[in-house]
């Protein structure tokens, strides 16, 4: 089972690198593509913002691309320690499956949460932030401030766009992959 286990586990991780490695190419194409497309001149600052898209769409493809290999290997460790622990019960295999299924989605969701918090405090210091608000924490209502929230937004949105490139590719390819780790280490579990 373990020699099958770290046989399914060396694939998984040559796949992972093989299809970041195309990834890559493309994530670099259409981070060009973002900061010449993207619509500065609207910056009531007068500053060129094209720069903060691009570095969100890149940080929200490097943390997907980061949680998947995460994923990845979590659950080719987790199916083989599943399927030794139902020859000793059912219930067992079960609570080792949960247990890294709650890991791997809470390590995920996490991380993505993480660097996002990060980014934006990054961005709202040098963006000034701070200056849209009187000492009270309201909004100093003009059309000017709610001009800027809305243009800062639309760029951090570029981080939701990389991450969500990444994972679905990774679900495209990977997905198939990922299923044939898991009936390899079923196959396993049904044999011992």
């Amino acid at each position: 089972m373990n020699e099958i286990g770290i046989l399914i586990s060396d694939g998984a991780r040559s796949f992972l690198l093989q299809e970041y490695k195309y990834l890559g190419i493309f994530v670099l194409v259409f981070a060009v593509i973002i900061f010449f497309n993207v619509d500065y001149k609207s910056d009531p600052t007068g500053s060129d913002w094209r720069a903060y898209t691009t570095i969100a769409f890149l940080l929200g493809a490097i943390t997907s691309v980061v949680s998947g290999y995460i994923g990845m290997m979590i659950a080719t460790y987790a199916n083989t320690r599943t399927a030794y622990n139902c020859t000793k019960s059912l219930s067992l295999g079960f609570q080792v499956a949960y247990r890294s299924g709650c890991v791997m989605g809470f390590s995920l969701v996490s991380l993505g949460l993480l660097v996002l918090i990060i980014m934006i405090n990054i961005f709202q210091s040098v963006f000034d932030y701070k200056s849209l608000y009187d000492d009270n924490h309201n909004l100093i209502f003009s059309i000017t401030n709610v001009h800027k929230i809305q243009i800062f937004y639309e760029y951090v949105a570029g981080y939701g766009l990389g991450g969500s490139t990444v994972a679905l590719f990774g679900r495209v390819g990977g997905g198939i992959y990922t299923k044939a780790a898991d009936v390899g280490a079923d196959l396993v579990g049904k044999v011992e």
